[in-house]
């Protein structure tokens, strides 16, 4: 809750003007608890959840782009992506609703704010770039860890039950898996707090990140391949194509991890075999030179 009843008092507090979005904000939620206004979180999970893998159904339906399909073999129909939602759901009511509200308490506790001012652009760009730092380096662990013996057999195995992954199966995973992931992507907002805007942001950004890399397209006009050690759809399909004896390609959203400890190695002789089996078809189908 704002401890200012009016935008002017806001102001006087502030030293300043509000600006546009901090009069919107003061308008929405200064007379709603900390809680209420945490509480949006599960909205915004839902919402993300539900919605951003859509365009990837459509696509998947239609056959538009088919021809940036990774695994081209696989077809998933409408039933079968409706049915993975609807688990998806399932888990999102029993597990990811209950643990936002359970998690309140922290929240409080590392001291993410919900009131004014809010962050500038600069801080909210520098936080997201130390929370994908963090998460990265830390579920790429604890990954590399559920694919031993007892962590795949118990846990992880429900995940790679789609071998070729879909925008919806991102976060179809056992309700154990569901809770130890949030641990890296709980830790950045632990470390560096910031304003709930900023979290919010954080949390749908990485939702986002995930359900691209598990779409099964490799989209050339993706904008991800301008960052630097991404990792993508194609990269993380190789991991699921792989499946349960996979020791390759943990990293959730950059590479950096799997070239320094060596664990990219299966999938860099498999780009490298499969390139010379194109070459090798170009060359039988009349000399076609192949760059």
């Amino acid at each position: 809750m704002i401890p200012y009843p009016t935008v002017e008092e806001a102001s006087l507090a502030l030293g300043r003007n509000l600006t546009w979005f901090e009069t919107v904000w003061f308008d929405y939620s200064a007379t709603k608890s900390n809680f209420h206004v945490y509480c949006h979180t599960i909205l915004l999970l839902f919402l993300v959840f539900s919605l951003a893998p859509f365009p990837l159904v459509v696509v998947e339906w239609t056959g538009w782009f088919d021809q940036f399909k990774i695994q081209k073999k696989v077809k998933y129909s409408l039933s079968d992506m409706f049915r993975c939602y609807k688990q998806v759901m399932k888990l999102f009511l029993l597990v990811v609703g209950t643990l936002q509200i359970v998690s309140y308490p922290s929240i409080q506790m590392i001291g993410i704010r919900s009131g004014l001012p809010l962050p500038s652009l600069t801080e909210i760009v520098a936080q997201l770039v130390v929370y994908f730092l963090i998460e990265d380096y830390t579920n790429y662990w604890i990954h590399r860890w559920m694919h031993c013996k007892w962590g795949y057999e118990k846990i992880h195995r429900i995940h790679h039950e789609y071998t070729s992954p879909i925008g919806y199966a991102s976060p179809y995973a056992h309700w154990g898996e569901i809770l130890i992931l949030g641990i890296p992507t709980f830790l950045g907002p632990a470390i560096a707090p910031g304003h709930i805007m900023t979290f919010w942001l954080w949390i749908s950004l990485r939702q986002i990140e995930a359900i691209e890399t598990h779409s099964g397209y490799d989209f050339p006009w993706s904008l991800t391949k301008f960052i630097p050690f991404y990792g993508g759809a194609e990269y993380h399909d190789y991991h699921h194509y792989v499946g349960g004896q996979s020791q390759s390609n943990f990293a959730s959203v950059f590479t950096y991890c799997d070239y320094i400890y060596g664990t990219d190695k299966g999938y860099r002789i498999h780009k490298k075999l499969l390139h010379q089996q194109i070459k090798e078809e170009a060359e039988e189908k009349g000399g076609t030179k192949y760059d």
